[in-house]
Formats: C-alpha cells, structure tokens, sequence
C-alpha cells in the first residue's frame, strides 16, 4: 500500500431462496452472480421448480471496482437461449443495510433501460466570447475522455443537450467502434443557460449550471444513471422474489508502515511458547467463527513465508487432545482449517494439472454408474454400470497417484511436519504417519474436488444431475481409496451400502495399497523432485482471445514445460515454460479491452484477453507460478502496449527499452501471487477491534490467575479458551490491546482526512468476496 491509499475488503454470507418465480408452471432455473453486467459465478441448475435450492460457497478476490452486485435468475433453455426471469441489483454503497439479516428482495424486470453503467468524465469551462454583433457568449462546455465500463464492446456515441427555458440545443459526438472504454475528446460551445443533459445510450447524466458556476472551471466524473423513461410498464410483483442473508464489512487499508508492531505480533506466533499464547493462536480463538480468523491469517503467514511453523505448532497442540490413532486430524480444529485453507490457496493449479482432463471427460462424455438398486432406472444394468464406476475410478486414482511430482513444496512441507508429528503422538502405530496425511491430501483436497468442480474452477459450471451423482460416487471411493488401511477386510464391513461394500470387493489388491503408500511418502518428503516424463495439461475454461491487432480466439493449454495455443488439436505456437520472462497485467487502455495480460519471452509479448477477472486473474497465478523458479524473470516490465512507435505507458519510443514498471516480485512460491500483507493485516486489526470485549476480560481473567488462583470473572467469554500459561497469554493481550488501541487513533485520523478531501470512487483499490449460498 502507498500512503493515501486505500484498500475494500468485502466479506459477504448469502443464504437464498427463490419463490413464486415466472412462468408460473415448473421449469429449470439457475442464478448467475454479477459485478456490474459481468458474469463471474453461476449456480447449479434447479430441475423442475418453482421455489429453487441451492447450497454453495464462492470465494474471490475482486480485481476492480464496481457499482453493483447482481443476482440474475435464469430459466434455463435446451433449444432457445436462456430466459432472464428478473434480478436483484444491489448498490454497493448499500451492501452493509442488509448485513447480518435475512433480506427479501422483489426480482426486478431486466430491460434495456435497467442495464446501465459506467460513468463519464466532463470538463466545464466558461469563457467570454464575444459574438459577430458585439454580444457576450459567456460559457464554454467541453466533453473529454468518456471511460464506459460495459460487458461488451459496442459502437458508442454521446449527445450534450443544453436545456434552458426558451431553447434546448443539442449537439453529439462522433461514433466509436467496438469499445467499452470510448475516448471523445470533444470541445461543444452553447450559449449560457441553465442545465447541461449528457446522453449516453440509455444512460443520463443532468447538470444544473446555476449551481456550479462559482466553481468554473471543473473538472469531475460522474456515474451514469437510467433514463427516468424506464420500462414502467413491468409489474415486479408477478415476478417473484429472492432471499438473501448478507454479511458485510469493509476496510480501509492504511501505508504499511502503520502495520509493523501488530505484523511483527503474529509473524512470531509459531515461537512464542506455549502457541496458546500467541497473538495468531489468541485471534482465531476470540472470533466466533474460525474461518473469520484463518483465511487473513493463513494468507498473511504465507506471504511472509511462517506459515508451516505455525502449522506445526497448532497441529501439535491438537494432537495432544487426541487419544486415538484412528481420529488423527478429522475434526475442525485450528490446525486443520489452516491446512484446508492453504491447500484451497496453494493448491488450485495442482488440481487442475491433475483432475482437469479427466473430470471434463466424465462431465462432456457421461457413461450411467448409478450402482444403488434403489436409484437404478428402468432398462439400467447394474453390472455395466458397476464396470463403468470402475473405469472412472481407476483413471481419477492413476491421476492423482502419477501426480506427486507436481504437488506444491509448500503442501510437502506441510504434510512431511505433520507427518512426524502424529508418529511422535502415537509411536506404536506404523500405519498413523500415513492417516496423517491421506485424512488431507485425499479426503479434504481431492475427494472434494472431485465432488464439486466447480468450487475449484475444474468446471466453468455445475455438472446436470446424473453426473452429479456420478462425481459423488467417485468421491467416495477416492476417499475410501485414499484412507490408509481401508481396504481390509475389516474395514469392507464397516460400510453403511451395501451396494458400496460389494463394489469395494474389487478393490483388495495389494497395488493400491502400495500405491497410495509410495503417493504419501512423495507428497511428505521434503526432498526436491525433479520432473519427469509425465506432462500435465491445463486448458482454459472456454476460448480466450489472443494476438495484439487482430484478436482471434484460440485454446490455450499449460503443461509444466511448455505453454500453447491452439486452433485444432496441434498447437499453432508454443512458448518453453524456461523461456517466459515475466506474466503481469495489461492496461485496459492498450486495447481497449478488459481482462487482458501479457506473457513476456524472448520475442514480441503476447497479448491474452481472457473471459471475465476471475478468469484471468487465475491464469496470471497459473502461469507465475510454473515460471515461478525461471533465472531470467524480469524486474521491470511495461503495463502498456507498444504501439504506434512508442509505449503508451512511458512514452519511450525504443520497443526494447527496459520496463518502466516493477513486476511482481518475492512471490512466494506455491501461493497466491497478489497477497497483499497490509490488507491481510487490516482485516486481523478489525477482528480484534470487533472482539476488543473478549480481548479485555481475557486480559482480566489471566491477571487474575497470574496473581491468585481465584474464580474466574464471567466465564462465558472465554471459557473455551485454554490459558495454559497465564503470565505468557496476559503479556500477549496487553500488547494486542495497545497495538489496537494506537491504530484507532490511526484511523480516526485517517477518516477525518479522507472525509474532507476524498472523491466518490477514487481510493477504491481491491475488494474480496465470500458468497454462502445455502438457498436460492
């Protein structure tokens, strides 16, 4: 963070459910989440329903600002193109009126009027002029530099209209092709009156001169609004309703230098002795709930690289409550929430290289594995159906068996800690080094994933129901698969289906045993691998747009030694993973173009634009971190294009000339590549701040042990809470509590200055986003 900037972290819980939905007769509905018009998530789809449910959780990071938070519902079409039901559009501005509550929204009607956004930028001047008869042209209006932000591209136009009591002029701008980001830079004179009306498309934008007169000339943007001539005609009420439970917060990220004592605090947690006493340990145990606390946490402590001592030390500590073998890290704990939540950051280009190829086989070619004689169809043959299952979970086990070479080091190091630490706990069972680890790496990581692709950006969309069961199928073998020792006999009786005991029969050869064993010992070595023969593929989520002039769509695919696109099947041009010097972010202006990133090598840089943010927020992570060990990365790169004879970034007019920009540097490897620490640590200052009462009478109850062993003062704010070392944990709470107190004052002072001289939109730089949906 720079001084003066300032960062937004959202932080949303939805809980929805539609009702009353039109036509009124039973269809297949789906919900898209929008930033402005511009799909990011969709919902599974909902046969046959009028009132449709859903249960999923989306998490990303925003990577630009936006107006609007939009729910469109959808019914879904087999021939015809999908029908928009209506939406909920909520104004950012008002996301924090409905937090913590259950909200019903009306679904609004979407028409060509309701879809407006982006904003303008108009500079007013007023001149003397003096006119052929001598008379006084007092005003000057000049429209300049018009940045629309749209969906689509289009071929856009502006009309200034100057509307007085006697006269109205009105003069327009000339049509620009195919952009979202139309630069007018044109001068309009009008005689002075009283109101300037800007028209963009359906949008409006009125200014009252009367009242901005003294403050001539003026330069200002403003956001595009709706005509007033909306559709008035659609009846809202016959369109039915949506349900939404939203929790909000939002900060304000201040210069890092404000975050060095309460940083420096929870960087040496996993050293302060016992951990119960640290500041990391003492958070996520005064938060309500844990994942509040772990996910700033678990992102602050890998980009400062303290993650896996921390791990350890929580996970020893867990380990302590832990009496037997068998339940080794299967609770929700601390320590396996870090590790859940690590393996979802550090994790995501694992799985793809590894599960992708062969979950889009069973997603685009579904073969019948339904195996349950209760849910078997009419004409189904068990037999064919059972050998089908098998098929699919031999490929999915061979993949992820085949794939130690590409698990990231950071998850090696911690499963290789974690490892120890359960053979140290239970030093008579040679078989809990291994439970260990298959309790994450198969049951919480790959079994998952499996079950929903889409959480993990496997799959752009939710399987149909059929392959739904399929995927949940397969999860449950991989899980059984992957648990040490669950192919014995003993265990096969343990089973609640019997359908599935009798499909794991096929199962009890010692080669997945050995094979499960060899893929542990991989994944928990700290030894470096170097790789091998084997390639790992990963193909973009639909087409992305390449090229610098002419942009064409083409398939793009990222294996370990090479990255390609493609026509057809043979790749059209390749670029050597050792070859690629830097990935970073185009500036939208070069193109006029969102989403779009560079791959520089050791030619002319290649230009991609992918679908939507997310999207292309996630290759950029992809690609830097398999270049992430290359010894010829670049310092300095140029966020422009070189066009026209010169960088529009700097101006140089050399093409070769070294960047004017400093990329993305000391990415830890294995982790997300745009961790921002001072953010990470403002959200911790905020659960602290939320907690302050807890912290306070914690402080009070380990004095008072400290002092004497009396009772305990209200014990119910801390009562979970374990003091194994009063003095340690007293002097730990004093310090967070000075630290929080001093950053008060920090913001206070902040929120005075950024009141009296901040303008709308202009300190916006990040967002986060958490969406719970359980109903919809």
């Amino acid at each position: 963070a720079q001084p003066g900037d300032a960062f937004s972290f959202f932080y949303y819980l939805f809980t929805d459910d539609a009702k009353h939905l039109v036509p009124n007769k039973m269809r297949d509905f789906f919900c898209t989440i929008n930033l402005d018009q511009e799909e990011v998530f969709r919902t599974q789809v909902v046969e046959k329903s009028l009132s449709p449910y859903f249960g999923e959780e989306f998490y990303f990071e925003i990577p630009r600002t936006f107006q609007w938070l939009s729910f469109y519902i959808y019914d879904k079409s087999v021939l015809q193109k999908d029908l928009r039901v209506g939406k909920v559009a909520i104004k950012k501005e008002d996301l924090c009126n409905y937090t913590g509550k259950e909200n019903w929204f009306m679904l609004q009607p979407v028409d060509s009027n309701s879809e407006v956004q982006g904003k303008v930028h108009l500079e007013l001047k007023l001149n003397e002029l003096i006119t052929d008869n001598g008379s006084v042209c007092q005003q000057l209006v000049e429209c300049h530099g018009l940045p629309l932000i749209n969906g689509q591209n289009c071929d856009p136009y502006a009309t200034v209209s100057l509307v007085g009591p006697s006269r109205n002029d009105q003069k327009k701008t000339k049509v620009k092709k195919k952009t979202s980001n139309p630069q007018f830079n044109e001068t309009f004179y009008f005689e002075v009156t009283f109101c300037v009306v800007f028209y963009l498309f359906c949008s409006i934008l009125q200014i009252v001169l009367s009242k901005l007169c003294s403050k001539l000339p003026y330069s200002f943007r403003y956001l595009l609004q709706p005509r007033e001539n909306g559709n008035k005609s659609s009846k809202t009420d016959d369109l039915g309703s949506l349900r939404l439970n939203i929790c909000y917060t939002e900060d304000c990220v201040l210069p890092s230098e404000y975050y060095v004592s309460l940083r420096n605090l929870l960087l040496k947690s996993s050293d302060v002795q016992p951990i119960s006493a640290s500041a990391a340990y003492i958070l996520c145990e005064v938060c309500r709930d844990k994942y509040d606390a772990v996910l700033p946490l678990v992102r602050l402590l890998l980009h400062h690289h303290k993650l896996v001592p921390f791990v350890a030390a929580v996970a020893e500590l867990d380990l302590k409550d832990t009496q037997e073998a068998n339940t080794v890290f299967r609770g929700n704990s601390l320590a396996t929430r870090c590790v859940d939540e690590m393996m979802k950051i550090v994790g995501k280009h694992y799985l793809k290289v590894t599960l992708k190829a062969v979950i889009d086989e069973i997603c685009e070619s579904p073969k019948p594995c339904e195996i349950d004689p209760i849910k078997l169809r009419e004409g189904d043959n068990a037999e064919i159906n059972m050998e089908n299952l098998r098929y699919y979970v031999d490929k999915v086990f061979r993949e992820i068996v085949q794939s130690s070479i590409s698990c990231p080091t950071l998850m090696c190091d911690v499963f290789y800690s974690l490892r120890h630490l359960a053979a140290k706990r239970f030093p008579n069972d040679p078989h809990v080094q291994y439970s260990a680890v298959s309790s994450f790496v198969f049951l919480r990581f790959f079994a998952v994933a499996v079950v929903s692709p889409h959480t993990f950006h496997l799959r752009p969309h939710h399987p149909d129901a059929q392959t739904s069961r399929t995927l949940t199928l397969i999860s449950k073998a991989i899980q059984t698969l992957g648990s040490w020792g669950s192919l014995t006999k003993s265990k096969l009786s343990s089973f609640k289906e019997t359908f599935m005991c009798e499909f794991f029969k096929t199962f009890q050869e010692d080669k997945f045993t050995e094979s499960v064993k060899k893929f542990l010992d991989d994944v928990s070595s700290t030894e470096s691998k170097e790789p091998s023969g084997l390639k790992m593929y990963k193909r973009a989520q639909g087409r992305t747009r390449i090229g610098k002039k002419n942009f064409k769509k083409r398939w793009f695919c990222l294996t370990s030694r090479e990255f390609t696109y493609h026509k057809q099947q043979e790749p059209i041009f390749t670029i050597p993973i050792k070859n690629i010097l830097a990935v970073e972010k185009l500036d939208e202006s070069s193109f006029n173009k969102k989403n779009m990133f560079q791959v520089l090598h050791g030619e002319k840089p290649l230009y991609i634009q992918a679908n939507n943010c997310v999207e292309a927020s996630e290759w950029i992570e992809a690609l830097c971190r398999v270049t992430r060990c290359n010894q010829k990365r670049l310092s300095f790169y140029h966020p422009s294009a070189f066009l026209n004879g010169s960088w529009l970034c700097c101006k140089a007019t050399v093409e070769n000339t070294v960047g004017c920009a400093r990329c993305t540097a000391d990415v830890p490897a294995d982790t997300q590549i745009e961790i921002d620490g001072d953010r990470e640590t403002e959200r911790i200052y905020s659960l602290f701040t939320i907690n302050m009462s807890k912290l306070q009478k914690l402080e009070e109850a380990c004095g008072s042990i400290a002092v004497y062993q009396g009772p305990r003062k209200e014990p119910d704010d801390y009562s979970n809470f374990t003091i194994e070392d009063s003095v340690a944990t007293f002097h730990t709470l004093k310090q967070i509590i000075d630290i929080v107190g001093k950053l008060n004052e920090s913001h206070e002072k902040y929120r005075k200055k950024r009141s009296s001289s901040a303008k709308y939109g202009s300190e916006i730089r990040k967002q986060m986003l958490t969406i719970k949906n359980t109903y919809m």
